[in-house]
């Protein structure tokens, strides 16, 4: 007599917040899948017997988010139409006992350290041979690596080391076991990312080992891109720059959250880096790398930030002409050093002082742009949108940079393939180009 198969459980996981976070869910994904359930990331979770929401608890905008949609979701199962939600992450290791008393129709909370709890939570065998191992929700041909985890830092406006605790970094042997894997699956560009890159190594090895990690990454045979995000300026490890200029396969390329420029407001903000020394690294940075790609965060509106003082920030983007920018209103967190400061700037000077930094920078990435108008650069191919295959140069990461737009009728052009293009046309955050015959 046959028997009917059982039905495999269907989950559905929403992943918010930061690549770091994306790594989080994919790690729990790797689990899950392994555990034969159906896997679904970010799909549609009516007629799902579990949803798992990996929250974000960073700032104000961010755990908004991650509110309404746990609320969605709970509404949802109101209804009938999902089974179990459940809630991890940044957010809920953050506020869990807020959440359970506000939000309790929540089937179960954890916090960002609890994979294997959801995964025996949700009747799966936790694998300890698999830790590691990922389901890859990006593009096959480009990854994030998480290199370490937590901060030790004190900058006074960010909640992340009352997260995610003290800095930890990753055995150098895993972070290169896990990127070989990576590249094995044809991740052709790896992002290294963490919350502090630049710190790599001293709590496990007593000293800095981030070029070392670098150069030993480099030789792995097949991977093509390695791109650097978030590094510290405080204590950066000038050793890394020949290796990032010398090495093909180190992209031109740094993310260096700078936050600030006035003395006074770098101070609040405990950087431990002041405008003299920041922009003496920043000048090494680009004496060493010529052709480098700098991106850079600002944070306007901090506790007490004055018009002058917001001018003098505005007026070094204006000087320094970054390639690129990203700005964030100051946000109020409980837990911070600087909740004990008067939020005493209006939002609407904020929002003013954002957009401000963002006019400003719009009109310095045409120009840059511009400049690129006849060159030939070596692009990788992310998809095909429309008309257009959409790709990426060197100085551009996945989902915040600028990308290229390929009008090309070629029907074998293969994404994740790398092909140089002649760029003919540039607007404010896009290049357009096309497959060079050179």
């Amino acid at each position: 007599m046959q028997t009917k198969p059982a039905k495999k459980k269907k989950i559905n996981l929403i992943s918010l917040g930061c690549s770091k976070n994306l790594v989080d869910s994919e790690a729990l994904m790797g689990q899950l899948q392994l555990n034969n359930f159906d896997i679904s990331f970010e799909g549609q979770s009516e007629g799902s017997d579990a949803v798992v929401i990996n929250t974000c608890g960073f700032i104000n905008d961010a755990k908004q988010e991650s509110i309404d949609t746990i609320l969605n979701h709970i509404e949802a199962k109101q209804r009938g139409e999902i089974g179990q939600v459940y809630v991890m992450g940044c957010l809920s290791e953050r506020y869990i006992r807020e959440l359970q008393t506000e939000i309790p129709d929540v089937d179960q909370y954890f916090g960002v350290n609890d994979i294997q709890k959801i995964v025996e939570e949700l009747g799966g065998d936790y694998r300890y041979e698999l830790i590691g191992e990922r389901k890859i929700t990006t593009p096959s041909h480009y990854a994030y690596l998480k290199i370490s985890e937590g901060c030790d830092r004190r900058c006074t406006f960010c909640a992340i080391p009352g997260i995610r605790g003290k800095h930890k970094s990753k055995p150098k042997d895993e972070v290169l076991a896990e990127a070989r894997r990576l590249v094995a699956r044809g991740v052709k560009e790896i992002m290294l990312i963490a919350q502090d890159l630049t710190y790599y190594g001293i709590d496990l090895y007593k000293k800095n080992m981030f070029a070392d990690l670098l150069q030993s990454l480099s030789e792995i045979q097949g991977l093509k891109w390695i791109r650097l995000h978030y590094a510290y300026p405080a204590g950066f490890p000038m050793e890394i720059l020949p290796i990032i200029s010398e090495n093909p396969k180190v992209c031109n390329y740094i993310d260096m959250p700078i936050q600030h420029i006035n003395n006074r407001i770098l101070s609040l903000m405990q950087r431990g880096h002041s405008r003299e020394g920041t922009l003496k690294l920043l000048h090494d940075i680009r004496l060493a790398i010529p052709n480098v790609t700098l991106r850079t965060t600002l944070i306007v509106g901090f506790p007490g930030e004055t018009d002058e003082e917001f001018r003098e920030l505005l007026q070094f983007v204006k000087d320094f002409k970054f390639d690129r920018v990203g700005v964030f209103s100051y946000s109020h967190e409980e837990g911070t050093t600087a909740f004990r400061l008067q939020d005493n700037v209006p939002e609407s000077i904020k929002q003013q002082r954002l957009e401000e930094i963002m006019e400003a920078q719009q009109e310095i990435s045409l120009k840059l742009n511009q400049s690129r108008v006849g060159e030939v650069y070596n692009v990788i191919i992310d998809r095909r949108e429309n008309d257009y295959y959409i790709g990426r140069t060197e100085a551009d990461s996945p989902e915040v940079d600028n990308e290229v737009l390929i009008d090309s009728p070629a029907s074998d052009i293969q994404i994740g393939g790398f092909y140089p293009v002649h760029i003919y046309k540039a607007d404010y955050f896009d290049l357009y180009g096309h497959i060079s015959q050179l």
